[in-house]
């Protein structure tokens, strides 16, 4: 388990975050962000002041991360690139998370690695982290600034004959009939967002289409919206494209695989970050995947496409 209790000594009354600054080396930021998080227990109560203090022994609620030996697919000073596999979170949900992708980052390359950007759970593929606290900043700022090409693989349901670039605004927003969650929608008083989508093969047999998706913008669920938008949804999708009754079924975690297969046609979303091209510090750098897209797609359809 990723996150685990340890008992802490201050020998004298001192503010919380300094004790932790001290003698376990966080930033002031860090260590506030930490105690408003609840990671710091005093007779066993959530502290709940930034400013608290701590005197005697106390609790530590501590990040400590464990490996499952994944292997990264490149690796270099300022940065190391993984391949994530579909049903990976990037970071924990919760305190009872047992894996996330940064567990493995920060056993390997040490407390101060991040994860740079993120993909959804069940979509696999590239994923950047920085190694330290001033590429973290460079590498984001590049996301931020659009300075980040990504392309994505993806198979969709129906025959997609020609390219197609989608501009259509996302708005994320609480879906008042889906009781409850947060969606991603097309709406005009969403956010500009960009995506060019070009098939790649079609599978008649499976009515189906390989797709190279490329976005310009960076909104969340921005290429499986887009796709569902244009009638293309993603095969495996269990949001978009599904019943209110089903995608409830998915999120609450009782939607059985046969059903998910039934229902949109995967045991898992066929959405894979294939290539990521930027420039660093005066340096070019491009990196396609190394997992054969088109094997995950066979396990997870369950047939072969001709």
């Amino acid at each position: 388990m990723p996150f685990v209790k340890k008992k802490m000594f201050a020998k004298e009354k001192q503010k919380a975050f300094l004790f932790l600054i001290k003698e376990l080396g966080y930033s002031q930021k860090e260590a506030q962000r930490f105690i408003s998080k609840g990671r710091v227990l005093v007779d066993g109560e959530v502290m709940t002041k930034t400013a608290g203090e701590v005197e005697g022994e106390f609790e530590f609620i501590y990040f400590e991360p464990i490996t499952k030996g994944l292997v990264p697919h490149a690796v270099f000073e300022e940065f190391v690139l993984f391949d994530k596999p579909s049903g990976v979170l990037i970071h924990p949900q919760t305190k009872k998370t047992p894996y996330s992708l940064i567990d493995d980052l920060k056993y390997q390359f040490g407390r101060d690695a991040n994860i740079a950007h993120r993909i959804d759970q069940e979509t696999s593929g590239l994923v950047l982290c920085s190694t330290n606290k001033t590429s973290e900043r460079d590498i984001k700022m590049m996301f931020q600034e659009r300075d980040m090409k990504k392309k994505y693989l993806a198979l969709v349901h129906g025959e997609l004959k020609e390219a197609v670039c989608i501009e259509a605004p996302l708005l994320r927003a609480q879906d008042q009939s889906a009781i409850v969650r947060m969606v991603v929608k097309v709406h005009e008083t969403g956010k500009a967002s960009k995506t060019d989508i070009k098939p790649l093969q079609y599978f008649p047999h499976a009515n189906m289409t390989l797709v190279e998706c490329s976005p310009y913008t960076g909104r969340q669920h921005q290429i499986r919206v887009h796709l569902f938008h244009v009638k293309h949804p993603i095969v495996g999708d269990p949001i978009y494209g599904q019943s209110e009754e089903d995608m409830i079924k998915f999120l609450d975690k009782t939607l059985t695989p046969k059903d998910r297969i039934d229902k949109s046609g995967s045991t898992r979303l066929l959405l894979h970050a294939n290539e990521l091209e930027f420039n660093l510090y005066y340096k070019d750098y491009k990196f396609v995947s190394k997992v054969d897209f088109l094997q995950e797609v066979k396990k997870s359809i369950g047939i072969e496409l001709k």
